[in-house]
């Protein structure tokens, strides 16, 4: 018999370790659903947990054709050092995947989040890795247009996936 996997957790949570478990249920949970729609952000990606093994694993097996993830960033420097696994899946995902660096160099200014149609995680401190998470659709939509001001009107393209030389 199959266990019916957890619901993901709702309301506030407290610490690095804490917040980069609820980003790995998270991911685990938009592959087993097929959630369509990622958008994460941060100033660096510095604590997520984006270059583990089984989350680049659960990356794979959520992509499939139609479906989207934006990643916004201030600076991908800190992405391509500590999280090699996810920049070598990405290259293979490039379709996929849109990167946005934001303008401004101010870290605490961009919101630390995940976003999905189903759940949000959202780092109001980043510095002690304090936040809120949940499903609720005034939170969902709130954070979305936070997010698409900073994806359609402070940001540019960046991190492409390759470098073509001549």
């Amino acid at each position: 018999m199959n266990a019916v996997p957890p619901a993901l957790p709702e309301g506030r949570f407290e610490g690095r370790e804490e917040f980069r478990q609820r980003v790995r249920d998270a991911l685990a949970t938009a592959a087993r659903e097929g959630w369509g729609e990622l958008i994460l952000a941060d100033a660096e990606f510095v604590d997520w947990p984006l270059g583990e093994r089984e989350v680049v694993e659960t990356l794979q097996q959520w992509s499939r054709a139609g479906r989207r993830c934006t990643l916004l960033a201030l600076d991908y420097a800190e992405v391509v050092r500590r999280h090699p696994r996810f920049v070598q899946w990405r290259r293979q995902w490039d379709h996929l995947i849109t990167c946005r660096k934001g303008t401004g160099t101010d870290p605490l200014a961009l919101p630390s989040a995940l976003w999905s149609p189903a759940w949000v995680l959202h780092r109001l401190d980043p510095v002690r890795s304090v936040g809120i998470t949940g499903s609720e659709p005034s939170r969902r939509v709130q954070l979305r247009e936070t997010l698409n001001e900073w994806i359609e009107r402070k940001s540019s393209p960046a991190f492409p996936a390759s470098v073509l030389g001549l």
